[in-house]
């Protein structure tokens, strides 16, 4: 992967990220709030499920 690749991937992230404020900011509001709740290995968990998935798309991709 070049540099580029990375930079690519980071723009995607964030206009990705940055879709659900721009939509539905009083209900990414809550859900932020709901998310602040929870406990760290909850969060921990959210996290890996997140990163497992993400992998998994890369290795079919």
């Amino acid at each position: 992967m070049t540099l580029y690749d990375w930079l690519r991937a980071l723009g995607l992230v964030l206009v990705l990220e940055g879709l659900m404020p721009l939509v539905a900011p009083a209900r990414w509001r809550e859900v932020f709030m709901q998310v602040a709740r929870m406990r760290d290995g909850q969060i921990r968990f959210v996290g890996f499920g997140a990163a497992l998935a993400g992998a998994l798309l890369l290795l079919l991709a």
